[in-house]
């Protein structure tokens, strides 16, 4: 039987940190962070990264562990993260998944592995030379040729696919369908409870997100994003894709207009909420916490630590 672990989902701002820095302190435990933007160093507080003071004496792992100009890959998360809940087992303690990144969850519980490649290597290079003289619409026809079955799932606009697709045929000559069904056959790495926090009115949601969003602006998120640009940290770069990041650089080189980024900011957490939910809802065995309007911190770790027995690992 695979090793058993708890996990912490839910959408931004639904208190993910602190619940699992709280069961951590109950049940022996140390997080991992599952965030995807969590991982870079010098972004704090766009990314709503605990302080020292919210961790409350709990190791946290997966945290600063990427510069911003790298390009950090699922890929690099399991492997970096299994390292991590597999050493925290081996010292007798409870490995905690806390994050809102479905796909980094889903990847690590899964087992999933990843055909190997490098950004850097000279076929990668030539993929994305020829994505700009032939277009997309060549380059799909020829993965079409190879791999019908990813072909039909993809427009000739979403390059990144279509390169990543006949990256993995031309480097193992495996098609990258094939490559996800012997993934899929792989038995789950870890044996998982998942809590998942949400909120019973889709209005007390969005007021947790207006409020963290005021607070990075009142901590100053305007300082962090322009001192990543003054660094040199390209703003098309992954980590400054992130909501938050995003829509401040744009503001900062255009009309500088930061107040009206930041009500850009809450709008866009309000979708990317909406997404994670869906997400998260495809999880049939997941056991669902919802706050109502009111906070009931207490409550809600009693039902968690309920749980967490029921599943044999308290």
């Amino acid at each position: 039987m695979p090793p058993k672990i708890l996990v912490i989902t839910g959408p931004t701002a639904s208190g993910k940190t602190k619940l699992a820095v709280e069961l951590a302190l109950r049940h022996n435990g140390e997080v991992v962070s599952a965030d995807s933007m969590q991982v870079y160093r010098r972004m704090d507080i766009g990314t709503a990264k605990p302080t020292a003071e919210e961790m409350g004496g709990v190791p946290h792992h997966m945290i600063d562990v990427a510069d911003p100009e790298e390009d950090f890959s699922v890929a690099r998360y399991v492997d970096m993260a299994a390292r991590c809940v597999d050493d925290i087992l081996a010292r007798g303690k409870l490995p905690i998944l806390a994050g809102g990144t479905g796909l980094y969850v889903d990847s690590l519980l899964s087992g999933r592995t990843f055909a190997a490649f490098s950004p850097e290597s000279p076929l990668r290079g030539e993929l994305e030379e020829r994505m700009r003289t032939e277009g997309g619409q060549a380059l799909l026809a020829e993965l079409s040729r190879v791999d019908p079955d990813t072909a039909a799932r993809l427009h000739p606009n979403d390059e990144k696919r279509i390169i990543r697709a006949l990256e993995v045929w031309l480097s193992t000559g495996k098609t990258i369908t094939q490559h996800n069904a012997e993934t899929r056959a792989i038995p789950p790495r870890y044996d998982a409870l998942t809590l998942t926090l949400g909120f019973e009115r889709r209005e007390d949601m969005w007021a947790r997100i207006d409020r963290r969003v005021d607070v990075m602006m009142a901590q100053g998120l305007v300082e962090e994003v322009r001192a990543l640009l003054d660094s040199g940290v390209p703003d098309k770069c992954t980590s400054m894709q992130a909501i938050g990041y995003k829509e401040m650089a744009a503001a900062l080189r255009g009309d500088g207009d930061v107040r009206a980024a930041a009500e850009e900011i809450k709008l866009r957490s309000r979708q990317y909420a909406k997404r994670q939910i869906t997400w998260f809802r495809r999880n049939r065995g997941a056991k669902w916490l919802l706050w109502g309007e009111k906070t009931d911190f207490e409550r809600t770790c009693q039902a968690s630590t309920e749980y967490v027995a029921e599943f044999g690992i308290g």
